[in-house]
This record gives C-alpha cells, sequence and structure tokens, in this order.
C-alpha cells in the first residue's frame, strides 16, 4: 500500500484513466449541504489565497489493461462531487454564460478530467463508471439538459453547482484555480493489501455505514469485477428490494435462524463475518441462500402467497408490529417450500401465533421475553425426535405445555378482555383488536385499516366521556360507578366514521341520527344499533357476547400430541422457571456436546469452573473485593472455613456448595452477568417427573 499527498486534479488527470465505483459501493448520496460546504470553502480559498486545501483521502485498486483503472475503495463522494462541479463549469462555459480568461479553458477540463475522447462509446467515454443505479444519471448529465432525470441526487447537486457558478461569485478561472489546490492523501493498494479491512478501517470514523452496506461489501469486494457486477445483479439488487431495503433487519433474522441466537444490532456485521469464516462459504451459495431468505421475508412483508387466509394473517401480524417471530416464521415458510408442510398448516400457525401475541398483549404481559421464545421454538420442535413429521401438532403441544410460555388460558385472557380499559392500550392493538370483531367469518369485509389509517374511522365511546344530564339519568342513580367502570371498556366502545357527530349526544340520538348506528354499514354496529337504550345491563350483554366470539376469534390450541417417552424437556438459564423439585440429566454450555450430569450441583460446579477458566480475575475479584453483592458472598469465600460445604474451583476460591437448586441457579444468572455471557448458552435438560431417579444437590 502507497499513500502520497496529490493534487486532486492530477490524480483525476489522464486520458486513458478510468474510476470504477464498484457495485458493492452504497449509491452516491452528498446532499447540498455538502455541495455548499465545498463550493464555500473553494471560496474562502480564492478570497483568503490559501495555498492548498486538504480534501480528504482516496483509495483506489489499479489495474492495467486497455485502461488505466482505478476501483475505487473509498473516496467515490468526492471524486462524484468534484465531476459533478467541473462537469457544471464545462457546460456553462460552453453555454456562454460564464467566459473564461482562458480560451481553451472548457476543453481542458472535458477532455482531461471528464472524458476519454478517442472512445467512441459514451459509456466507456466517460472516466468516472458510476454504480448502476447512479450510472445513468450521470451519463444523461453529459447529454441535454431536458433528459436529465431529476429526482437523482447527482442532478439536484449538479443543478446547485451550475446555479451558483451561473451566479459569478468568483470567476470561472479563479474556481478552477481554487479546486487545483484541493489535496488528498493517494492510497494505492497493492496485490498484497486487503481491501476490505483497509475499508473498515477508513470507515471506522465519519459517517457511519449500515450493517448491511459492510455486510454487502465484505461480500462482494474480495471477487473480480465482472463478478461482482453479476453477483450484484442476480443477487445483492434482489435481497435489498425483496426486503424493503432493511436490510440489517434481515441479516440480523437471518443470523438468528443460523446461530440459534439473536445477534447484537450493533454487530451484525462482525457476527455476519465471523459466521461466514467459521463455515468456509463459497460466496454465490451463501447469496443464493440469502435470497431465498429475502424471498421469504418479502411475504412476511407483503403477505403474498397463493393461500388468502394466510395473506390476511400475516396482514394482521404486520399491524401487530411484532418483528421478532419473523425469525421462526422464516423457517415455517421453508419447510412449506421444501413440502414438508401444507399452506393450510402454515395459515394454522401464523393465527396460533396471533392468538398467542394478542392474549398476551390484553392480558398486560410483556413482550420482551417473545424474542428468545421463538428464536428456540423450531428446533425445540425437532428435539422431539429430530423429524418434522406432525409439525403442526408439535407446534401446539410446544405452544401450550410450557407454563413460562405464558398463553393465557380462556378464563385468564376473558377476564382482562372484560375488565381492562382497553381504550388506553396501543392503538396498532385496539385497531386490530375491532378489526377482528367486524370482519371475522364475514365474506363482506370492511376496510377497518384503511380507513383508520386515513383517520376515517376511529373508537367511539357509546356512552361518552362527558355525561350530559341525559345520560346520567338514562344510567340511574349509580350513574358515576357505571361511568367510571365501563368508560373505556370493550363493551362500550365500536368504530364509527362519525365521532364527532356522534359527540356527547344521548345514546338515541346516535342510534336514529342520519349516519347514526341504524345506518352504519359496520357489522359490529349492528347490535348496538338494535337497542332501546344503554345502561348497564346492555353493557353486560354486550361484553358476553364480544368475549364469546373472541374465544372464537383467539382460540387457545388444543392438541393429542404426546412428545416420546425418553424425551428430555429443555430449559436455558433465561427462561422463567422454577426448577425446584426438577431433576437434571444433563446440559450443553458454549457449543460443548450434552454433558451427562448426577445432580444440580454437579452442573451448577462444572459450569462455573469452566466460567472461571474463561476469566480468572472475576471470581478472584468477587471473593476478595469489599462491598460485593450480600449474595454472591454468601456463596463465594476465599476462606473455606467461612461455608458449611466448600467445594474448591481454584487456589482461594470456595464455592458453597449447600444450597437450593433455586438459589444455584440465582448465582449463575448473577454470573453469567458479571461474565457477560449469555444466559441462552446454558440449556438445561430434565428427567421426566416420574422418574424413579432421586437426586441430591
Amino acid at each position: 500500500m502507497k499513500g502520497l499527498n496529490y493534487k486532486f486534479l492530477a490524480y483525476m488527470d489522464g486520458a486513458d484513466k478510468r474510476f470504477i465505483i464498484p457495485v458493492y459501493q452504497r449509491n452516491y448520496d452528498w446532499r447540498k449541504e455538502n455541495c455548499i460546504q465545498l463550493f464555500d470553502d473553494l471560496v474562502k480559498v480564492i478570497k483568503e489565497k490559501r495555498p492548498s486545501h486538504f480534501f480528504g483521502s482516496i483509495v483506489s485498486v489499479h489495474k492495467d489493461g486497455e485502461f488505466s483503472e482505478h476501483i475505487v475503495i473509498d473516496g467515490q463522494q468526492r471524486l462524484t462531487t468534484v465531476s459533478l462541479l467541473l462537469l457544471a463549469m464545462y457546460k456553462l462555459m460552453k453555454k456562454g454564460t460564464v467566459v473564461p480568461e482562458k480560451n481553451n479553458l472548457a476543453d481542458k477540463i472535458y477532455k482531461t478530467y471528464l472524458i476519454n475522447e478517442w472512445q467512441e462509446d459514451l459509456t466507456l467515454r466517460i472516466k468516472l463508471k458510476q454504480v448502476k443505479d447512479d450510472s445513468k444519471a450521470f451519463i444523461q448529465l453529459f447529454g441535454d439538459d431536458e433528459n436529465q432525470i431529476p429526482e437523482s441526487s447527482l442532478t439536484l447537486n449538479y443543478k446547485y453547482f451550475y446555479n451558483r457558478i451561473a451566479q459569478k461569485e468568483v470567476t470561472v478561472d479563479d474556481l478552477y484555480s481554487a479546486i487545483n489546490k484541493l489535496e488528498i492523501i493517494n492510497i494505492t493498494l497493492g496485490s498484497d493489501d486487503n481491501p476490505q479491512l483497509i475499508f473498515e478501517s477508513m470507515n471506522s470514523t465519519g459517517l457511519a455505514l449500515n450493517e448491511s452496506d459492510k455486510i454487502r461489501n465484505f461480500v462482494l469486494m474480495g471477487l473480480p469485477v465482472k463478478q461482482q457486477e453479476m453477483f450484484y445483479e442476480k443477487y445483492w439488487k434482489s435481497i435489498e428490494a425483496r426486503t424493503d431495503y432493511k436490510v440489517d433487519d434481515f441479516v440480523r433474522d437471518y443470523l438468528t435462524i443460523k446461530q440459534s441466537k439473536i445477534p447484537n444490532q450493533k454487530m451484525i456485521y462482525a457476527i455476519f463475518k465471523a459466521y461466514v469464516a467459521n463455515h468456509h462459504f463459497d460466496i454465490e451459495d451463501l447469496l443464493k441462500d440469502l435470497l431465498n431468505y429475502a424471498k421469504r421475508y418479502e411475504i412476511l412483508l407483503t403477505g403474498r402467497t397463493p393461500n388468502q387466509s394466510l395473506n390476511a394473517s400475516i396482514i394482521r401480524l404486520l399491524r401487530l408490529k411484532t418483528t421478532v417471530i419473523r425469525p421462526y416464521l422464516l423457517e415455517v415458510l421453508r419447510i412449506r417450500e421444501e413440502g414438508e408442510i401444507t399452506y393450510d398448516e402454515v395459515r394454522e400457525i401464523f393465527e396460533i401465533t396471533e392468538s398467542y401475541i394478542f392474549r398476551r398483549a390484553i392480558c398486560n404481559i410483556p413482550s420482551n421475553g417473545l424474542n428468545k421464545i421463538y428464536q428456540a421454538l423450531h428446533n425445540e420442535i425437532l428435539h422431539f425426535d429430530d423429524t418434522l413429521d406432525n409439525y403442526l401438532e408439535k407446534f401446539k403441544y410446544v405452544m401450550t405445555s410450557k407454563d413460562y410460555r405464558k398463553f393465557p388460558n380462556d378464563r385468564e385472557f376473558m377476564k382482562n378482555l372484560d375488565e381492562r380499559k382497553v381504550y388506553l392500550i396501543d392503538k396498532n392493538r385496539i385497531v386490530y383488536m375491532f378489526e377482528r370483531f367486524n370482519n371475522y367469518d364475514c365474506e363482506e369485509e370492511n376496510d377497518v385499516y384503511g380507513h383508520c389509517d386515513e383517520g376515517r374511522y376511529s373508537i367511539e365511546h357509546i356512552m361518552p366521556r362527558t355525561l350530559t344530564p341525559g345520560w346520567k339519568t338514562a344510567l340511574g342513580e349509580n350513574y358515576e360507578m357505571i361511568h367510571d367502570t365501563w368508560l373505556n371498556r370493550l363493551a362500550n366502545l365500536t368504530l364509527t366514521a362519525y365521532n364527532s357527530e356522534y359527540s356527547n349526544r344521548s345514546f338515541v340520538e346516535k342510534r336514529d341520527m342520519e349516519n347514526g348506528f341504524h345506518e352504519s354499514g359496520l357489522r359490529i354496529n349492528s347490535w348496538i344499533a338494535k337497542q332501546s337504550k344503554w345502561t348497564e345491563e346492555e353493557l353486560k350483554k354486550r361484553s358476553e357476547d364480544l368475549l364469546k366470539k373472541a374465544l372464537e376469534i383467539w382460540p387457545k390450541p388444543v392438541t393429542d400430541y404426546k412428545p416420546p417417552e425418553n424425551q428430555l424437556d429443555s430449559y436455558t438459564l433465561d427462561d422463567d422457571m422454577d426448577f425446584t423439585g426438577q431433576l437434571i440429566a444433563r446440559y450443553t454450555y458454549d457449543d460443548m456436546i450434552q454433558q451427562p450430569v448426577k445432580n444440580w450441583k454437579d452442573m451448577f460446579v462444572r459450569v462455573v469452573t469452566a466460567l472461571h477458566e474463561k476469566d480468572e480475575s472475576v471470581l478472584v475479584k468477587l471473593v476478595y473485593a469489599e462491598n460485593e453483592d450480600i449474595s454472591l458472598s454468601k456463596s463465594l469465600s476465599s476462606n473455606k472455613k467461612s461455608l458449611r460445604s466448600p467445594i474448591k474451583i481454584d487456589d482461594g476460591i470456595f464455592l458453597e456448595g449447600n444450597t437450593s437448586t433455586s438459589r444455584k441457579i440465582d448465582l449463575l444468572r448473577k454470573l453469567f452477568k458479571v461474565y457477560n455471557e449469555d444466559p441462552e448458552d446454558l440449556v438445561m435438560y430434565l428427567r421426566p417427573e416420574d422418574d424413579e431417579l432421586v437426586q441430591e444437590d
């Protein structure tokens, strides 16, 4: 690698030079403010008579051939922007809008820095070759103004330079002289240099690249230029489009599937790099796999499959805005493609997922555990017998058989749906709920989502938020209690397009007025329109009816599936599970194979020892530091006489062995936090409850 001080224009000079922006680079994205800053800097160079102005660095790989090609690894934004500035100067001089002192300045700029005049093909004549999406817009700037692509950033910035030069704030000769004073560090890479590492280093400061930008560069950068272009066109562009250009999110889900672990959002690139290195992928095979998953991802974003009921469920899941379930759903779509399950089975899995998410939301169960539940779900289903046979029934069993998954039962769900002030929950969920109540099992559906998004439909309080004297009389002497109890509950809410017109009117007026409940086109209002009054009696009856319907819309699945008798339930250290009274058979930690153990104490000591081997300083600090966590100090000591049943971990480090199972688990959770280890990496397999083996801690 060679780095030299260089005049920017000297770098661009040369009749046979071509500058190639490789396809893995992001599109041109300098904004107008960046161009303003550059022009202002050039004006200062002129007015303050500065001898030079540093303009950053250009990193390129030089290749000899028919042309002297420079593959631009870093600096494409500066190179493109100065080219736009020079082109604007050239065109203004050719039109006579600005007149240089040197008659040949326009041709000098055009033929020295912008084109190779000996090439007939315009795409080859232009010295700077843009990435595909920018190429057309850049080429059009060299032609007639009416053919320019107005929405392109290239065109917008070109026009800014064009208009500012035309104002003649400085002469075109002085402007050219100032551009001549731009200096760069010209870094040319040799055959022994690693372009990717240098690219990462160059972009470690300044405007941060997206994780997906780095991934694209990593995947394509080491390939020959023609192969880069082919793979970019064949795979990467489609991956970007199918994921709605949210490639960071997509790759995170992809890695979650491949590694059964959710990567940190800020570490996606580093983890992806390590994943590729560990598996020694052929790049095209990797891109094929990414594209296949991107096609499934597109289904989750658009709801486009041959099964209309499945499509509707996908759209509803989008409304619930629970993206953490996507890795699992991607795997469900994959095994459908492979013929292991049918579209109807996929639909049922998606609808059960709807019920699960909605029931938990109504029962106010935090959603922060969903990612871990769904992350391990597919592997847990496979774990029963290592086959995809009977997949749907296994799914139902896994979702409902373990308490820590918290799939609310009918009684819990109905109680919360009846009594909770659902008007105050997340707007997306309340709209989702009323769409289901209105359109469930109906061929003539209303576009509830569309009308709510437009603001046409809104949530109506049938009994209004502010009671008029008429409403107080209608509700009776207990009107305050009725109002406080029922105002924001499900039974008192509905959808309407005429919320403001209804206002605080009496129930009969709301029912009979123009566009009132009698004339409503929404099914959810048909029962309301038949009532003669709206009191606690009607509220209770409507609640009863809606709760009955809710059990149809959001059922809890049932299954006759039973796992094989020798099947061991597995839990991670992160699961909200009380292991008291449970028997442990084996465990895995840190990618090791399953380790059989005699009891919880055996597992406990082995895992603490493994942690200590990773970093011996941690336990030393915990043992000898003052004012440490009291619960840790009772379990760890440098003096074995201070413990009832000391177990030696290392010289001067003893562990209390005479503790309950729950105490051991609690200590492991705290140690994993101190060691910055992922608690999901410790998986514990339990013996069946009827196992006759008696364990002692």
